[in-house]
């Protein structure tokens, strides 16, 4: 696994928060989503590449643990960190961290494979490389 988590800056924008004026639950997937895709191009990886060669990076499971709600205006950084979990899967532990006081807003555990064109899991070399 990679020893410093990447780092992704954000700001909670109005139309994010739901009626009880927090982030919407499901905001939070996109949020990690584009800090995985953005880590992703850290290590020479481009997910839209990727996929106009017929690989495609897929989630299999996610596992996100809501510890407190973002506010409209909030400042937040995602980690990400990488690592394989098995010969056809690999894994994005992934922290919002609220900015100014450093308060852990939600722990996530991604878990994803590639899918080839005949619609079958591999793991493709460029991201072996990556994992080590």
């Amino acid at each position: 696994m990679n020893k410093v988590p990447h780092r992704q800056l954000f700001e909670v924008r109005d139309y994010e928060c739901d009626l009880q004026g927090v982030v919407n639950n499901a905001v939070y997937q996109h949020y990690l989503e584009h800090s995985r895709h953005e880590f992703l191009k850290t290590l020479g990886l481009d997910f839209a590449e990727l996929a106009r060669r017929r690989i495609n990076l897929v989630v299999v499971r996610a596992e996100l643990d809501y510890r407190r709600p973002l506010v409209s205006g909030d400042s937040f950084v995602v980690l990400t960190q990488m690592e394989r979990i098995s010969k056809l899967r690999f894994a994005f532990r992934q922290q919002i961290v609220r900015e100014g006081d450093g308060v852990v807003m939600l722990d996530g555990l991604i878990i994803g494979t590639a899918i080839n064109e005949r619609n079958r899991p591999f793991l493709p070399s460029e991201l072996e490389l990556s994992l080590g």
